[in-house]
């Protein structure tokens, strides 16, 4: 069985991924992008997210690191 934080862990990943597939098929559909400017920001919201998931395996670590 899974700690409360494991699970939200394992929560906010899951989602974080489903948004990144989801912005992923707009971009590849077209459908969201009219300009460059638009794309850019798409692709830079993916970025952002993908950040935030390393972001989340470092403080994981540090918090290992701290017991």
């Amino acid at each position: 069985m899974l700690s409360y934080s494991d699970l939200f862990e394992q929560k906010l990943r899951q989602l974080i991924m489903e948004e990144v597939d989801k912005v992923l098929d707009l971009i590849s559909n077209g459908l969201s992008v009219g300009d460059f400017a638009e794309y850019k920001q798409q692709v830079g919201k993916i970025a952002a997210l993908r950040t935030t998931l390393e972001l989340i395996d470092e403080a994981r670590m540090l918090a290992n690191q701290a017991r």
